[in-house]
C-alpha cells in the first residue's frame, strides 16, 4: 500500500519509476518458486527461455479469436496441440486445446461428455480427484458429481465397480494422475478396463503427472493413459512454463467439434470457405493470448531428452527427501512419494502445532510448505518442481525444520 500510494494518481511518474517501484515491490514480496525453499503448491519456476518467449508474445499481441489477428501464432499452436497430443494418444488424429491450466481443461472435459450423452450425465469420481471436476458438474448444470472415497489416496477399482453397477444411464469417470495433495497416480488401466465393460467414458486429470510421458523412466506408471476419452495436462507444474499453460488431449479432433461457434465478424462462412482457419471452436475463451509460444520455444530449446532429464532430476531429489527423513528419528514420513511430492511430519507434534510450524516459517519467510490430510492426521507438504535444488538444499530444509519443530 506504501509503495502505490494513489493507485491512479492524477499525474503519472513515468515508465522508470512506475517499473522500479512496483516490480521491485512485487519482487520483494513474492513467494519465490526458484528458491529451493519454496515447496508448498505445484507451482514451479518458469524457465527463463520460456519467461523470455512470453515476453514476445506480450509485446506482440497477438489474439487467437481469428486468424487475421494472429496468422503465425494460429500455425504454431495448430502444430505444438497436435503434436503434444500425440505424445499420449497413438491415433491418427489426436489433438488438443490450449487451456488456462487443469481447472478450465477439466471444465471443457465435461462439457463435450454433456454434448455427448445429455445433460443427465453421471459424472464419477474419487474423492481424491480435483475440486474443479465437481465444480465443473455444477457449473454445467449437471447432477452433482459422485464422490468415491479414496481411503488409501486412489480411485478403487473395486470401489468403481460397485458404482458403475449401481448407476443407470450415460456416465463420465474421472481419474487422476498426479493428486494434489500427495502426487498418487490412480490405477489406471483397471478402471480404463471397467469404463470399457460398463460402457463409461473415461477422462484422466493428469495436469501433475502427464508429463512424465517424456521421461522414459517414469512413463510406465502412465499406463492405461491412452486410453481416456479425454485428459487433462499442465505445462505449468512439470513443464516449467510460465502460467497459464494447459491442455485438454483428445484421440480424435472430431471429439472437439461441439465447440464449434461462428460470429460473422471472426470467422465469416466465406472466408472458412476460402481457407481461413477457424479458431473459435479451439476454445470457449474469445481473446486469447499465444500461450502455445512459450511451450513452443522450449520443445525447441530443450528438446525431448532435456526435459526428461528436469522431470527425472526433479523426482530424484523427491526421493532423496523423503530418504533423508525417513531416516531421521524426529520425522515422520507419511510414504514414499510417486512423483514429486513428500508428505511428512515432525514425530512429537500434533495438528495444532503442525499447522502452527507452518504459518511460523511462512511469516518469517524462512521455508513456504503446503498442508495435506492423509489417514485422519495433518501432514506437512514439500512439493518440489525446482530442478536445480540440490541435495544441499535439502539438507537445509530438514535442519530448518528439525531447529523449528524443537523451538
Amino acid at each position: 500500500a506504501a509503495a502505490l500510494g494513489d493507485v491512479l494518481p492524477a499525474k503519472g511518474h513515468g515508465d522508470q519509476e512506475a517499473l522500479r517501484t512496483l516490480v521491485h515491490t512485487l519482487a520483494a514480496g513474492a513467494a519465490d518458486p526458484a528458491d529451493p525453499l519454496c515447496a508448498a503448491h505445484l507451482h514451479g519456476p518458469p524457465l527463463a527461455v520460456s519467461a523470455a518467449a512470453d515476453l514476445a508474445a506480450s509485446a506482440l499481441n497477438p489474439s487467437l479469436d481469428s486468424w487475421d489477428q494472429a496468422p503465425a501464432a494460429s500455425a504454431i499452436e495448430a502444430l505444438l496441440t497436435r503434436a503434444l497430443a500425440g505424445e499420449f494418444y497413438d491415433t491418427p488424429r489426436p489433438d488438443a486445446l490450449v487451456t488456462t491450466g487443469g481447472t478450465e481443461a477439466n471444465q471443457l472435459a465435461l462439457l463435450l461428455a454433456r454434448e455427448r450423452h445429455g445433460p443427465h450425465l453421471t459424472v464419477l469420481h474419487g474423492a481424491n480427484a480435483h475440486h474443479s471436476v465437481p465444480r465443473a458438474a455444477w457449473l454445467l448444470g449437471l447432477p452433482a458429481a459422485t464422490s468415491l472415497p479414496t481411503p488409501a489416496g486412489t480411485l478403487d477399482p473395486a470401489r468403481l465397480a460397485e458404482a458403475l453397477a449401481a448407476t443407470t444411464g450415460p456416465v463420465l469417470v474421472t481419474a487422476t494422475a498426479g493428486t494434489t495433495d500427495a502426487g498418487l497416480i490412480d490405477p489406471l488401466e483397471p478402471i480404463a478396463d471397467l469404463c470399457e465393460r460398463h460402457g463409461a467414458d473415461l477422462h484422466v486429470d493428469a495436469a501433475y503427472g502427464g508429463l512424465l510421458a517424456l521421461s522414459p523412466r517414469h512413463r510406465p506408471r502412465l499406463a492405461g493413459l491412452a486410453r481416456a476419452r479425454s485428459l487433462t495436462v499442465d505445462l505449468h507444474k512439470l513443464g516449467w512454463q510460465p502460467v497459464a499453460a494447459g491442455l485438454l488431449a483428445v484421440p480424435d479432433t472430431a471429439l472437439l467439434a461441439p465447440l464449434a461457434h461462428q460470429a460473422d465478424y471472426l470467422n465469416a462462412p466465406d472466408d472458412t470457405e476460402a481457407g481461413l482457419p477457424d479458431l473459435l471452436g479451439r476454445s470457449l475463451r474469445t481473446t486469447r493470448r499465444p500461450d502455445a509460444l512459450k511451450i513452443a520455444v522450449t520443445l525447441r530449446s530443450l528438446g525431448r531428452d532435456g526435459l526428461a532429464h528436469l522431470i527425472d532430476r526433479t523426482c530424484e531429489l523427491a526421493q532423496y527427501l523423503a530418504r533423508l527423513l525417513d531416516a531421521h528419528p524426529r520425522f515422520e514420513l507419511h510414504a514414499p512419494p510417486t512423483i514429486s511430492t513428500v508428505l511428512f511430519r515432525p514425530t512429537h507434534t500434533d495438528d495444532t502445532g503442525l499447522a502452527a510450524l507452518r504459518r511460523t516459517l511462512l511469516h518469517a519467510g524462512h521455508a513456504v510448505l503446503g498442508r495435506a490430510t492423509a489417514d485422519g492426521r495433518l501432514w506437512l507438504k514439500a512439493t518440489l518442481l525446482n530442478p536445480h535444488t540440490t541435495p544441499r538444499d535439502l539438507d537445509t530444509l530438514v535442519t530448518l525444520l528439525e531447529g523449528s519443530s524443537h523451538r
